[in-house]
This record gives C-alpha cells, sequence and structure tokens, in this order.
C-alpha cells in the first residue's frame, strides 16, 4: 500500500475530521487561518482525501486510507414502501416529461441537408460526387455530413458498396 504523503497540519486537519461522525472537515489549528487554511483545503482536494465544495468538505476514502484509518461503514437503511412506490412514480414522471421536452432533430424540408438524404434513401443511392454535384458540396464536406449531421445527430445508418471498377454509392439503411 502506498501511503500519500501529508504535511503536518494536513494530518491534524484530516485526523480531527476523521473523529467527526459525519467526516465534516470543520477544525483547522490555530495558526491556520485565511489563505492558508485555503491551500491546506486545496491540497487534500487535489490529493483527493477530501470531498465537497466551498462551504462543506468531508474526508474521502481515500483520505481515511491515508491515515490508514477504515472509512465508517454507512448506515443500513431499510426502505419505506410507501417512500419507494413514490419515488418510482415520481421517477416515471420525469422520463415522460423529458421525452415529450426532448425533440428529435429534424431537417427543413427544402434543405441541402433533405435533399442529401432524399438521395441517399433512393434505391440506388449516391456517390460523393453526386451530392456534390447537387448540393454545391465538396466531396470533404460531404462525409463530414455523413459522420456529423446524419449519424451522430440525425441517428441515421448510413451504409456503402463500392463495385467493382465502380465509384462507392452510399445509402440510408
Amino acid at each position: 500500500m502506498t501511503r500519500t504523503a501529508l504535511t503536518d497540519t494536513q494530518r491534524l486537519v484530516l485526523e480531527q475530521a476523521a473523529e467527526q461522525p459525519d467526516g465534516r472537515v470543520n477544525w483547522f489549528p490555530d495558526n491556520v487561518k485565511g489563505g492558508a487554511r485555503k491551500k491546506v483545503i486545496e491540497g487534500l482536494c487535489n490529493k483527493a482525501l477530501i470531498t465537497g465544495s466551498d462551504a462543506d468538505w468531508f474526508i474521502s476514502p481515500g483520505g481515511y486510507d491515508a491515515l490508514g484509518r477504515t472509512p465508517p461503514a454507512l448506515p443500513t437503511t431499510h426502505p419505506d414502501p410507501e417512500v419507494e412506490a413514490a419515488l418510482v412514480v415520481t421517477e416515471a414522471q420525469w422520463v415522460a416529461e423529458k421525452q415529450a421536452t426532448t425533440a428529435k432533430p429534424r431537417t427543413r424540408a427544402n434543405s441541402k441537408q433533405a435533399a442529401v438524404i432524399a438521395l441517399l434513401k433512393r434505391p440506388e443511392g449516391a456517390t460523393i460526387a453526386q451530392i456534390c454535384a447537387s448540393t454545391g458540396w465538396q466531396s470533404h464536406t460531404v462525409r463530414g455530413a455523413f459522420a456529423g449531421a446524419f449519424k451522430k445527430k440525425l441517428g441515421l445508418t448510413i451504409t456503402s458498396e463500392k463495385p467493382q471498377g465502380g465509384e462507392r454509392i452510399y445509402h440510408i439503411g
């Protein structure tokens, strides 16, 4: 086991926090004030020995380990069936609300993107050259649109085939 190097002040602060039932960092030596406290907190946080925010800091499992101590066991709780049922209902409502407000990305009917999709949906598909001629885009723009707008944003599946001696043909599958 590798021990984390601690300053004397860091060790004292962690030991005091480890003695607290909730592991709260709430004590500093009298000679550590203002900016020095901030530096101690910053050092402990950078080493992942404490967790929290500006208002409340707590010793982390790594902090207990640095002191050679075992973190206290979390109290076991027995769920209340009524609370659990209410939680399930509330979570279902959140999911329904999120699905209702999350709009699928769409393509305007008269856009170049829509024209490319129409070309790709044809039974014969489309080549990069055909798409470039239709949109005025360069070939790298077409490939970028395939990867970004079509695959990632719209979730479309684009397949390709290359007939022997011919140009690669793309389809929306």
